[in-house]
Order: C-alpha cells, then structure tokens, then sequence
C-alpha cells in the first residue's frame, strides 16, 4: 500500500465516518472527531501490518417488506383504537390497502395516521384515495430511505459490539453507499474467521418460565419436555424456561439505553410492532403472577414476574446492569428485530505495505 493510497484511505474512511451521523454538521460532534481519528488510526496500522477488508451488505428487501408489515399493523392499530369500519386490510404491492366506506372513518384514519408519523420524516405516509371507499398507504421514499439508514446504523452498532465481544481490539467499521458496511481489520490475515462471528443472527426471545421443577432439579436431572436450562447474563443462576418464545426479536420495533424515574437505574426500555403489542397483551393477561424470561443468544437478561396485562407494547428491562450494559442489552435487542440478514459480498486479505 503507497502511501498515497493510504491518504486516499483516510479521507475515504472519514468521509464515511462524517456522513454516517444524519443532521450533525460533519466533524463538528464530538463523535464524528472520534471516528475520523479512529480511521485514521486504523489506515496506518492497515498500511504497517496488513489485514482484512470485509464488506456486508444489508437486506433491503427484509426491510421495504418490514416497513409495509409495520405499517399494516399501525394501521389496523389506529383503526380499532378509532372504532372505525373497515374490510379488506391487506399488503399488495408494496403498499397496504383499506377499504373505509365511511367518508369520516377515511379522515379519522388519516389524522390518526399523521399523528403517528410526528418525528419521522416530512412525508412519510403517502394516502391515496382510489375510490369507492378504497385507500392506500405507502412509504415515501423519504421515510424508506430514512429507515434504511437506521438499519445500516443499527448494524454498524451490532457489528462493532459483536467484534468487542469476540477480543477484536482494532477494527473500521463504516458505511460505504447506501447498503453497505466496510470493515477494516488491522493484523488480521484470515477473514473467514471474522465472517464466522455474523454467520449467526442475535436471537432475542421472551419465553415464559417453568415453575413445575426448580432449575436446579432440572439441571441436575432431566428437565420436563419442551424446556431447557439457561444461565443468567450476569448471576449465572439457572432459569428453567420453554424453548419456544412467545414473541420474538422482530416483534421490537425499538430499543434504547435509559434510566429509571427515582433510584437513576440503567435499563433497556423496548417497544413492540403491532404486531408484538397484541401478542403482548394476550400473553400478559393469560399469565399474571408468572415469571418470564427476556434471552439473548441463550442468556437469561431479565426474569420479571407479570403483575397486571401489559398493554401499551412497550417495556423495560432492568438487571443491575452498568450504563454500558444496559447500551449493550438494548443494541442486541435492536439487532435481534433486524430485518433479514447481513449478506457478505467481499472478503479480502490486504497485505503490508512495509515492515511493522
């Protein structure tokens, strides 16, 4: 690698790192500076010992099909909330259609749709009436390509933690187009070994638990048919639950950091699709006084006991956790709900330049 080329590399990776924050002026935060001089770091040390360039692509169409799901299910949302009429609420053709007889049924839907939008981009819902009652709802590009680049953000997050996670001190991971991710990894000359950690999806489950035995009697014996022992994330202790998840990662349709009211806790607050929130409900309802466990990748995060039907499809996860724990347990959750895969398109070893 000349050295030209490693300059054309830096300002290649900064460029990246710059526009990867939407709305911040470019270099101004103080998260761009760090990324820049992170690329810049990582351009020399590629040059010095080698390593590997790997480039992902995200799943665009796991994510236009996630989008009009998500809107279906906002909008059969809004039109029971409403009380409004309607027959014949389906997808076709990448937009969702309704039929709403009821000339104020259309518009009660239409304000409700638009309050729902408020934060997302200008535009987001395109509403077109085709007659006879009959409307259709449609992304905008705008709010399409707003969500891709939350996906792409969102994966970059899952990428650089699954890498933490795996000893991987030095790593790039940036942006490169509109759907792909590049990573650089200094001294690292076997790619595969790196594709391997993203071969297997996060698996974020809610699972209720088995009270029929202690986990520890199942542990130590055979535990009752359909369950399985799992360890806590951070005691360790032993969690009889079922295998099977009453909802699943795709069920969130998002995930942050927080922290409580009064005692300033770290928790990863959540909230279901419409999908996830009816799920929630019913599951809830049916099982008040009963434990259930939130798992990550085979690990028991949270085991709360339900107290009363939760019906509002959102919720917190709270664990003793350290604020970056708690930064962890809430990008694993938005990993979990990504839409598709990532797909790998290039691998490359690129070979030093000079001596280390």
């Amino acid at each position: 690698m000349t050295t030209p080329l490693r300059n054309r590399i830096i300002r290649l990776i900064a460029a990246f790192a710059m526009v990867a924050l939407p709305g911040v002026a470019l270099a101004d935060g103080p998260r761009d500076k760090v990324r820049v001089k992170v690329a810049a770091f990582i351009a020399d040390k590629m040059e010095k010992l080698g390593g590997s360039r790997i480039v992902y692509r995200v799943d665009t169409d796991a994510l236009r099909e996630a989008v009009v799901t998500d809107l279906r299910d906002d909008a059969y949302k809004a039109l029971r909330e409403g009380r409004i009429a309607f027959s014949g609420l389906a997808i076709r053709d990448g937009g969702v259609d309704v039929k709403i007889v009821d000339a104020k049924g259309r518009e009660q839907l239409n304000r409700k749709l638009a309050a729902a939008e408020e934060g997302l981009p200008t535009h987001a819902l395109n509403v077109t009436d085709a007659g006879d009652g009959l409307l259709r709802l449609a992304p905008t590009d705008a709010a399409s390509a707003a969500r891709l680049r939350d996906l792409v953000e969102d994966s970059i997050a899952m990428i650089e933690q699954r890498l933490k996670d795996a000893g991987v001190k030095f790593a790039s991971v940036q942006p490169e187009g509109t759907d792909r991710i590049r990573i650089f990894l200094p001294g690292v000359m076997e790619p595969e070994q790196i594709t391997a950690i993203f071969a297997r999806k996060v698996r974020v489950g809610f699972r209720l638990i088995d009270l029929s035995m202690s986990a520890e009697q199942a542990q130590s014996g055979t535990p009752p048919a359909g369950t399985e022992v799992l360890l806590g994330f951070k005691d360790q202790r032993p969690y009889l639950v079922a295998k099977d998840s009453a909802l699943e990662g795709g069920d969130i349709n998002y995930a942050g950091p927080g922290l409580t009211g009064e005692s300033k806790e770290p928790i990863a607050s959540f909230r279901f699709n419409g999908r996830g929130t009816r799920r929630f409900a019913h599951i809830t309802a049916e099982n008040v006084g009963k434990p259930f466990a939130i798992v990550l990748d085979d690990k028991v995060i949270s085991a709360p006991v339900i107290r009363e039907p939760i019906t509002g499809g959102s919720g917190q996860i709270s664990g003793s956790f350290t604020l970056e724990e708690a930064n962890s347990v809430a990008m694993l959750l938005r990993a979990g709900s990504l839409p598709g895969r990532l797909g790998l398109v290039e691998q490359q070893v690129v070979q030093p330049a000079t001596k280390p």
